[in-house]
């Protein structure tokens, strides 16, 4: 697959505060990254230095190969870009906005423009001083959105749209997937990463802790077992890969080493299996592991 980001021992301070620590990751054409972490992890000043708006003081940071504070104009030409917070002319309308970020941008699909604005419930006519957080943040999504980039770089793009829009949203995003492109998705919301997400990369005090597929990370977290004996549920306590083990009469309920799922089912049907419930770990579940210190 094609490599359209690539960021390599990314590292930037500011005077004595060091924002990041260690960052490095990849995101390929046809895939979704989402770059997850609670504020002040380091994932905007990230995205600052992919856009460049600011310098990085060490490692690499390209984007389809290019040096992204040298050749920042150049890259800007073949990407779209929408922050959190999205800021507006206030005394030109919606409408008016989208066609100058779209023709800023060298022009745009005038058709799939309509079709946003419709899948969005946006009144265009309306002048962007009397829209709500919600819908400034409709019209920079739509601008991005209606013009074809190679790469899409989201910074928590949904903030403060209902969860209707929330899933408008994540429709374009798997359309753009499938189109080939490359999409960096900055998220807390963690059942969008999980739904759009190819990989994830886990931010944490300026570096990244964990990056790979959702399956690869997966295999990190315990598998939630709930199982009913016929015989004395209390032995599974004893088998290797069980944590956590809780009995409740003949129920029993603990997590499970991936690895070990195998010899526990085995145990478990020499004790006659009546119920077996296996929840597999949360995207959720592998963030908390590292930010419940």
């Amino acid at each position: 697959m094609e490599e359209i980001v690539r960021v390599q021992g990314l590292k930037k301070s500011f005077g004595k505060f060091m924002a990041l620590h260690d960052v490095s990751f990849s995101v390929n054409a046809g895939e979704v990254l989402g770059f997850i972490g609670p504020n002040g992890a380091g994932k905007s000043t990230t995205i600052r230095i992919l856009l460049g708006s600011i310098n990085r003081n060490a490692g690499e940071a390209r984007i389809f190969g290019k040096d992204v504070w040298k050749d920042s104009i150049a890259i800007h030409e073949k990407i779209s870009y929408v922050p959190g917070e999205v800021a507006l002319w206030g005394n030109l309308t919606g409408g008016e906005i989208i066609n100058l970020l779209m023709k800023l941008h060298g022009g745009g699909d005038l058709k799939k423009r309509d079709e946003l604005i419709q899948r969005f419930e946006l009144d265009t006519r309306k002048k962007a001083k009397t829209y709500s957080k919600g819908n400034r943040q409709k019209v920079g999504l739509i601008a991005a959105l209606s013009v074809d980039s190679d790469l899409y770089i989201f910074d928590e793009p949904t903030s403060g749209l209902d969860p209707l829009m929330e899933v408008v949203f994540q429709e374009e995003v798997e359309k753009i997937r499938n189109n080939g492109k490359a999409v960096l998705l900055s998220s807390h919301i963690l059942s969008e990463v999980d739904r759009l997400a190819d990989k994830v990369a886990i931010i944490r005090q300026g570096k990244v802790v964990e990056t790979g597929s959702l399956e690869e990370l997966r295999h990190l977290t315990r598998t939630s077992v709930t199982l009913v004996t016929e015989g004395d549920v209390a032995q599974m306590a004893k088998t290797e890969g069980v944590h956590d083990f809780v009995r409740k009469g003949s129920l029993a309920t603990f997590s499970a080493d991936e690895q070990y799922m195998n010899s526990i089912l085995l145990e478990a049907s020499k004790l006659g299996v009546k119920r077996f419930e296996a929840v597999p770990p949360t995207l959720e579940d592998l963030f908390m592991r590292h930010y419940e210190a």
